[in-house]
């Protein structure tokens, strides 16, 4: 039996089934492959929540909180990168292999390890508890961690098991320090010049504007 399986005999999936997602667009926006069980994942369940404190983020997220092609991710990293360049948190790699994509509690994140970033089917978990001042990790899929979880395996808090689809709702905005509007073919040329494949039409991949934001912070 796969990880998704098991998943779905421990918390069955909506009755009616999440809209399609177009993962080349995805990842176009991203900058990088996904792992395959996530794709699975994502479209058997849609958006929502595991025991009522797993929140996993997804393509068709309903806030920008929750949306996996957002600005949360790199608002995420931005702040590991602090605790991390301070001395602050036992980061258990460096924040540039780290995604966030989900929520495991009160201010609580779950990540890849994006290490090594062509190889997305080999990605480990990892997650912050007490605010980022515990790390743990997990070796297996996002799909093989939430069955360990909710199976009691491996000890996160949680609530009763189940999955809760998450409810449409006006967008709302991450509250954050904004940047003044910024010429995104600066933006191309200057990560052209960083080495990155940079397309000369359409949205700039989210992991040039991430490493185009850490070299030039607020």
């Amino acid at each position: 039996m796969n990880a998704i399986d098991a998943l779905a005999q421990l918390c069955p999936p909506p009755d009616d089934p999440p809209g399609p997602i177009d993962w080349g667009a995805v990842e176009t926006v991203l900058g990088m492959r996904l792992p395959a069980d996530y794709k699975r994942l994502a479209a058997v369940y849609g958006p929502g929540d595991f025991a009522d404190f797993i929140s996993i983020c997804h393509p068709h997220g309903y806030t920008e909180y929750s949306n996996l092609t957002g600005r949360m991710p790199g608002i995420v990293r931005e702040y590991v990168q602090q605790d991390y360049d301070q001395g602050e948190a036992p980061v258990p790699c460096h924040p540039q292999h780290l995604f966030s994509m989900g929520g495991i509690g009160n201010g609580e994140k779950l990540f890849w390890i994006t290490d090594p970033l062509d190889a997305p089917d080999t990605w480990r978990i990892a997650g912050s508890e007490d605010r980022g001042l515990r790390w743990f990790t997990f070796d297996g899929t996002l799909s093989e961690f939430l069955v360990s979880v909710l199976s009691r395996e491996t000890a996160v808090s949680q609530g009763p098991v189940g999955f809760a689809p998450a409810v449409p709702g006006p967008w709302v905005p991450v509250n954050v320090r904004t940047r003044p509007p910024v010429d995104t073919e600066s933006i191309r040329e200057w990560g052209r010049a960083q080495g990155y494949d940079v397309p000369f039409r359409g949205r700039v991949p989210l992991v040039v504007l991430e490493a185009w934001e850490r070299a030039h912070p607020l």
